[in-house]
């Protein structure tokens, strides 16, 4: 597979979902909002660069603790960008999405955008589908029953356990984000994968030299731990309530891409606050319809898309916070646990 933006799906004519588009597009949604994310962008920078301001002055203290917490936060803002800038949102042609990509990707966050574009190509084209989407393929998590039946016994213990071990296992995910980004630079198709290569050197040496020449030893791997450590939870909290809990697909399923999309998707529901600490995640189902759709139009698609699979008799999940989580976790608890 080569490495292209996610794009919005073939429409074919008459179908359900073109007509659902039109709606979209007259409405003028699909258009692109330069001004918006001029300043998303500039708000966001300024909370990274002015994390990364505040670690300098801090200096050698334990106070230094208080500032990981914040860039975890920082971090996880300018990975949405990174996700926006995939999914063309911000810019309609490549090379200035590959250029942010690569930015606020390898560069800022360290982790690979060629790799994540090529991941996330493939689960937006068949979401929950057991064989094609390498979101829900087993890994240290199980999230099917004949995945959980096919590990050893440690693996099926594990697999009893894993909605307990859930969010403990997120405070490593950002350590598995960076190892999986080195290893992509060997097995993954990539545009430009010297580029990739070096910003991940200089991310890699420039984020280590800066925190181990301010801080004594100690402090530093405490800082490393936090800041990585609530940049895997955040970013897991912010996928995990889309998808998890959500219709499995198998070959044998045979939807359109309207019901593709929608019955495997979840909205949480929220108001500006949600939006913002979600980054738009939270109208999955909008998101994957129409993933260049700006970050912005989002909510103002939502009643459209709402009423329209109301109209149809498609099934439309939305879910608070707190539920849409104990979703996620009900369903990694019932995939550990297969019947006798």
């Amino acid at each position: 597979m080569t490495v292209n933006a996610v794009a919005e799906p073939v429409q074919k004519r008459g179908s359900d979902y073109a007509r659902l588009s039109k709606m979209v597009s007259a409405a003028g949604l699909l258009e692109r909002r330069p001004g918006w994310y001029a300043a998303k962008i500039v708000v966001t920078a300024a909370l990274f660069i002015g994390g990364w301001v505040a670690f300098a002055f801090v200096g050698d203290s334990w106070w230094q603790a208080l500032v990981a917490v914040f860039l975890g936060v920082a971090t996880t803002q300018v990975s949405f960008l990174g996700h926006d800038a995939g999914h063309r949102q911000m810019f309609r042609t490549r090379r200035p999405s590959e250029v942010a990509g690569y930015i606020s990707g390898n560069l800022a966050v360290g982790l690979s955008y060629g790799w994540w574009i090529d991941k996330h190509t493939r689960h937006h084209a068949n979401p929950n589908h057991e064989d094609e989407d390498p979101d829900v393929g087993a890994g240290a998590l199980v999230w099917t029953h004949e995945q959980a039946l096919a590990r050893g016994r440690f693996g099926r213990w594990f697999a009893r356990w894993q909605a307990y071990l859930f969010f403990p296992l997120l405070t490593l995910e950002g350590l598995n984000l960076h190892y999986a980004s080195i290893r992509a630079l060997f097995n993954t198709p990539m545009r430009h994968r010297r580029t990739e290569a070096v910003l991940l050197v200089v991310h890699t040496i420039a984020y280590l030299s800066a925190v181990f020449l301010v801080l004594s030893p100690g402090k530093a791997l405490v800082f490393i731990a936090i800041h990585q450590g609530l940049w895997g939870v955040y970013m897991g909290c912010s996928f995990a309530p889309n998808h998890k809990g959500m219709p499995m697909l198998t070959a044998e399923d045979d939807l359109d891409y309207l019901r593709k999309q929608v019955l495997t998707s979840r909205n949480v529901r929220g108001g500006p606050v949600v939006d913002f600490m979600l980054g738009g995640l939270n109208y999955q189902i909008e998101h994957h319809l129409f993933p260049s759709m700006p970050r912005s139009n989002l909510r103002k698609a939502q009643p459209i898309v709402r009423a329209y699979c109301a109209e149809h008799g498609i099934a439309y999940e939305e879910a608070g916070v707190i539920n849409s989580y104990g979703q996620a976790l009900r369903s990694l608890h019932e995939a550990g646990n297969p019947p006798s």
